[in-house]
């Protein structure tokens, strides 16, 4: 399929999205305009998009490739993977986009972003997929830093959030999620397949459910720290607290521990701890390996639902 077929394929998919939040600065209170966009998921008028687009927004238009606007309702948002789903009310059944397998994807193979870069309307550009799994920060310290992206070479600018990143043969195989600020060829996507976990929830429930483990971060432990405070080990996360009642109080473990492995898989920051938690359910036992001063220990924990 040629990139003017993949185009003509995915384009009346993706939608423009405006919202409008109100802002409480100094002096009052003030409407705040934003843009991005958005794949219609569905040919009922179920749309995903990025949290980042629509979080805090009072009101959300949709905007399609024919022009046709409709208002469109928050379905739920995830702020820790950037996923949220709209719906709109259309009197007519929407162009649906085709799912893809993220999987499957390889270095290389061409990338195809449409979106709504700067407010202009539907935009495509032409990359390649650079890399598999890379992790990037937030902007904020709110959480931890969103892991296991697509990242590409097509040209992804503010405005694209939420848009489509389709294959060779016209298949979504990511949602455009963030650029690197004054770099150039260098976006972000979500991987399809773990959108669409999350927008099955959205949809399902409104809300996604994550375990909950009981701690409270007290900091990444590498071998300065280690050194300079004479621990144990030279990986980890530092246990701060452990929330009364909780699985991990449960379980046995105490503030001052040192988490080091779940399930026989090495940790060595809070953020590989998060991704390892989160891959689970509430219910599941996972088997948490850690230092207590000098000593190794392993407490079962049964993961709960995270409030």
């Amino acid at each position: 399929m040629t990139i003017i077929h993949v185009v003509e394929r995915v384009r009346p998919s993706v939608v423009n999205i405006d919202t409008v939040a109100q802002v409480q600065t100094a002096v009052g209170i003030f409407p705040q305009k934003g843009a991005g966009s958005g794949v219609i998921v569905s040919p009922d008028g179920y749309i995903l998009t990025n949290n980042h687009v629509v979080e805090g927004a009072q009101q959300i238009r949709v905007t399609l490739l024919s022009g046709k606007s409709y208002t469109a309702r928050l379905v739920g948002a995830d702020p820790f993977s950037d996923v949220a789903v709209v719906k709109v009310q259309p009197p007519e059944r929407l162009s649906a986009a085709q799912l893809g397998n993220s999987g499957a994807l390889r270095v290389g193979q061409l990338a195809v972003a449409i979106g709504n870069p700067f407010g202009l309307g539907h935009t495509v550009t032409v990359g390649v997929v650079s890399a598999l799994n890379r992790s990037i920060e937030r902007e904020s310290a709110a959480g931890p830093n969103i892991e296991n992206l697509i990242q590409t070479s097509a040209a992804i600018n503010p405005g694209n959030s939420g848009g489509a990143l389709a294959d060779s043969a016209g298949m979504i195989i990511g949602i455009n999620t963030a650029i690197i600020p004054y770099a150039q060829g260098i976006g972000f996507a979500i991987p399809i397949d773990a959108a669409r976990a999350i927008m099955d929830q959205l949809i399902r429930s409104g809300r996604v459910t994550r375990p909950y483990v009981g701690i409270t971060f007290g900091g990444d432990i590498d071998p300065g720290i280690a050194t300079q405070n004479n621990l144990p080990v030279d990986h980890g996360v530092f246990v701060r607290e452990v929330s009364p009642g909780g699985p991990a109080a449960a379980a046995g473990l105490q503030a001052g521990d040192i988490i080091v492995a779940v399930d026989g898989k090495r940790i060595g920051n809070w953020n590989e701890f998060i991704r390892e938690l989160f891959s689970k359910r509430p219910g599941d036992r996972v088997r948490i390996e850690y230092f207590r001063e000098s000593k190794r220990g392993t407490a079962e924990v049964t993961l709960g639902q995270r409030p």
